[in-house]
């Protein structure tokens, strides 16, 4: 179990960021670059069936050891890190025996209990940070390094009788194409689980419907001492568009099932101006609703100014999934049992983003999220409890392990 932590800091090291200005698959190359690392290690752990394609997908096959009829279960994770923060040159370091005060890190950067105080759960274990010039990766590497030591585990055992299960490894679930070109069909898992959440005991089922917006505004750039009733400034437009969305709907307002717009980015000066939204809802009414305002105001803005100065692109990305997980609920309770042998209450959630399993379930693989045990993704401040990662282990172990043992155990 112990190679879990190696495996991680390995990984975490390795420069995996993702481009959403790419137009590649994957992103980067630096994400090939690690899978096919990644490949070598699955062939020398003996994994079967290891196979990555041109676009940066990796699959693998671990033979099933009993005659039991159990259903093909497959464990998913991505291996490309946050555009969000810097992601290279990651130097993961152990913090030993958490004592409760905060930790300090470079460039000024200190994981307070104070300002995060979920850390003090985790007092007395042994801990993992970046050193504060970068994120530390565990979304996804950890659920990564999590998959790869539960397959070699269940590779070596004949303790632990399981079916046939099918692990994979996909780029740019951070820029949210990670399903995008992921071969269900090649797959061949009934269910499957992402490996992308947070805290010991996290389990998804439900996350966010996604749309992404981009703005752009053509004003007319006339020398100020002459701009009266002929300047149009783009960025002053922008601001106007800003202050017609609801400012309590923005996600620093918000929490549990409440929706959002979020601003990514303005850029502009006064002849022209773009702006990228993303707009979330788990309700997907309230999700239709919202995207339904913002072309209300573009179009308004535009009467104002008696011509089309904006112009909207609103493109839908994914769904929640829950719709397509409540016909098949035994995916669920199979992770709650896992969770229970390992002595976790299951803390059953709404994730409030995605996971690649959203896309996929409407592709028709279910893929419900468990955690893979991290805290303040895509950030500096980024922390993972070595025994989380162990009971993430666990838990895979607990999921593949067929129903009558478990059950009996």
């Amino acid at each position: 179990m112990e190679k879990v932590v190696e495996r991680f800091i390995r990984y975490a090291k390795e420069y995996t960021t993702s481009d959403p200005e790419s137009k590649t698959c994957p992103s980067t190359k630096r994400q090939m670059d690690f899978m096919k690392k990644l490949e070598a290690e699955l062939k020398e752990i003996r994994l079967k069936e290891v196979e990555l394609d041109e676009n940066g997908y990796l699959m693998a096959t671990i033979p099933a050891n009993t005659n039991e009829k159990e259903p093909v279960i497959g464990f998913i994770a991505h291996v490309d890190t946050s555009p969000d923060f810097e992601g290279e040159n990651v130097q993961p370091q152990i913090v030993e025996k958490y004592n409760g005060n905060p930790i300090q890190l470079k460039n000024n950067v200190i994981i307070d209990p104070a300002e995060f105080p979920e850390i003090l759960q985790y007092k007395g274990q042994d801990i993992i940070t970046a050193d504060g010039t970068t994120l530390l990766g565990a979304d996804d590497k950890a659920g990564v390094a999590e998959i790869v030591t539960a397959a070699e585990i269940l590779l070596n055992s004949e303790n632990i009788k399981h079916g046939k299960i099918r692990i994979g490894f996909t780029p740019d679930e951070e820029i949210g194409r990670g399903a995008d070109k992921f071969d269900v069909k090649k797959f061949g898992a009934e269910f499957a689980y992402t490996l992308d959440g947070g805290e010991v005991g996290e389990l998804e089922f439900e996350n966010f419907n996604a749309a992404g917006a981009k703005i752009t505004i053509q004003g007319r750039s006339v020398h100020p001492g002459f701009a009266k009733d002929k300047m149009i400034n783009a960025t002053l437009v922008a601001h106007k568009i800003i202050s017609m969305l609801p400012p309590t709907q923005r996600p620093e307002h918000t929490e549990k099932y409440e929706g959002f717009y979020h601003l990514m980015s303005l850029n502009g000066n006064v002849e022209k101006a773009e702006m990228q939204f993303i707009i979330r809802d788990h309700d997907f009414e309230k999700f239709e609703e919202k995207k339904k305002l913002l072309k209300e105001i573009v179009q308004l803005v535009n009467l104002e100014f008696g011509r089309e100065l904006v112009h909207l692109e609103l493109k839908d990305t994914y769904y929640n999934m829950r719709k397509k997980i409540e016909p098949v609920m035994h995916v669920v309770e199979r992770a709650k049992m896992a969770m229970k042998k390992a002595g976790i209450q299951p803390n059953v959630k709404a994730i409030r983003g995605g996971t690649d399993g959203a896309r996929l379930s409407y592709e028709g693989l279910p893929c419900p999220n468990i955690f893979a045990g991290g805290h303040n993704f895509h950030g500096p401040f980024e922390f993972i409890p070595i025994p989380s990662m162990l009971k993430a282990v666990e838990v895979i172990l607990n999921i593949a392990e067929v129903k009558g043992r478990r059950m009996n155990s």
